[in-house]
């Protein structure tokens, strides 16, 4: 299972129309580094993934496993999340969310021992 957080980043940013100058400044940080977190170019620690989920305004669970489906019934091209939704267009995925979270945390916690033991 691979995690796509980064293009995950990218895209809720872009539904948001939330510009990558913003979210590099509210995170402190340069644009070109910003843009190597989109392109997923740089590990990104459990706590920068939440601060730029809160940032984008976001449960972290959607920057893990983003899925443009919860947000637009491509067939019917319809907003599935919106005021009229159907419950059976909804897409839940409570268990791939709780499994790739643990997966982030298991990767995070044998970094940090890696770094402990250099």
């Amino acid at each position: 299972m691979e995690l796509k957080i980064g293009e995950n980043i990218k895209k809720i940013r872009e539904l948001k129309n939330i510009t990558r100058e913003q979210i590099a400044h509210d995170l402190k940080m340069s644009l070109s580094n910003y843009s190597k977190i989109e392109r997923s170019e740089i590990d990104l620690t459990i706590s920068r993934v939440f601060e730029i989920a809160n940032i984008l305004g976001v449960d972290v669970s959607q920057v893990l496993n983003f899925d443009s489906s919860q947000v637009f019934n491509i067939q019917n091209n319809e907003v599935v999340q919106g005021t009229g939704a159907k419950a059976e267009h909804m897409h839940f995925h409570a268990d791939e969310y709780k499994d790739k979270y643990i997966k982030m945390l298991e990767e995070e916690l044998q970094r940090l021992k890696n770094t402990k033991t250099k």
